[in-house]
């Protein structure tokens, strides 16, 4: 996703020179050409992101779009009291890049894991949170958040789906994508875990079941219109993150059905229900491990389908089983 990201930054920033890059002290080869290429587009903050922030604040308020770029919680988290008060309550034109989105940088522990970010930015007002699944879907909201006023939140995943744009389809922001149409169950999936999520309804279409999935690559602005159709129209709704239950996807989806009196016939969340991870591991190790990799989802939408009450055991050290 990070090279999909910075190559379309990089054409952007060769057609407006407002187009700013701030990093904090990573990306060397991967920001090697836009730095090279564009050096008055570019700063090197070092290893501190409220700087970061405070710089791309005034610059943005002196008429820039800025995009600053760490890992994870650094450009997020690291410095939320700057990304409120600096950026979002000035309504700056600050876009704050996060990569390594959920467990991305797994093998690193809990510090490195971005796994309540989405529910802690889509709580400060006016920002646009988005979280693609794909790579085509990285291209389009980097396009679409240097024209979008205001402070945005783009968040990176080292997994994706690949492609799954279809030809001649236009992004929108806001706007879920549906991949896959079904009937009997709706996926309902943010950020790179959207590919396993795909994973998951093809072995439900091998038991016969045919499942919708839906692509929420917007947190904020959100579409809960598609959701409510998809609410109507099949026998339960899951949704899929690689963040805490507790506010993010799941929450947002729950606050929309009930405020607009849709109720799903089911409903289950899968995401990280056991606090902090408390293990390392690769992504894929850490999805398995948490019950949120292709087989634990396929199992959770069988048992919607076929009635089967959730529940999510916890051990004695409060990790999902």
């Amino acid at each position: 996703m990070r090279d999909a990201f910075i190559n379309r930054l990089t054409y952007l920033a060769a057609g407006n020179p407002r187009v700013f890059l701030i990093t904090g002290d990573l990306g060397f080869g991967v920001l090697t050409k836009f730095a090279t290429d564009r050096p008055r587009q570019f700063l090197n903050a070092g290893v501190a992101e409220a700087n970061m922030t405070g710089l791309a604040t005034g610059l943005a308020l002196d008429g820039r779009i800025v995009f600053t770029y760490s890992i994870g919680n650094f450009p997020t988290v690291r410095c939320l009291e700057q990304v409120r008060n600096d950026a979002a309550y000035h309504e700056a034109n600050v876009k704050v890049v996060a990569i390594g989105g959920g467990f991305s940088y797994g093998p690193l522990g809990m510090s490195h894991h971005a796994t309540e970010d989405l529910a802690i930015l889509r709580a400060i007002p006016g920002i646009t949170v988005v979280s693609p699944g794909c790579l085509w879907e990285v291209e389009e909201a980097t396009e679409a958040l240097a024209s979008t006023p205001g402070t945005c939140y783009l968040r990176l995943d080292k997994s994706s789906a690949g492609r799954t744009n279809r030809p001649r389809e236009r992004f929108q922001l806001g706007k879920v994508r549906t991949l896959r149409n079904g009937r009997d169950v709706t996926l309902l999936a943010t950020g790179g875990i959207l590919g396993v999520t795909l994973e998951a309804a093809d072995r439900l279409a091998a038991e016969s079941i045919e499942a919708r999935v839906l692509s929420a690559h917007t947190i904020r602005p959100f579409d809960a219109e598609t959701v409510f159709q998809a609410c109507r129209e099949t026998a339960g709704i899951i949704t899929v993150e690689e963040h805490v239950v507790d506010g993010g996807l799941g929450g947002l989806v729950a606050e929309s059905c009930l405020e607009g009196g849709v109720v799903p016939h089911a409903f289950h969340r899968i995401g990280l229900r056991a606090g902090f991870a408390s293990v390392v591991g690769s992504q894929e190790y850490l999805r398995a491990r948490y019950r949120m990799d292709a087989a634990a989802i396929a199992a959770s939408a069988a048992a919607m389908v076929r009635g089967v009450p959730h529940s999510t055991p916890v051990s004695k050290f409060g990790l999902a089983r």
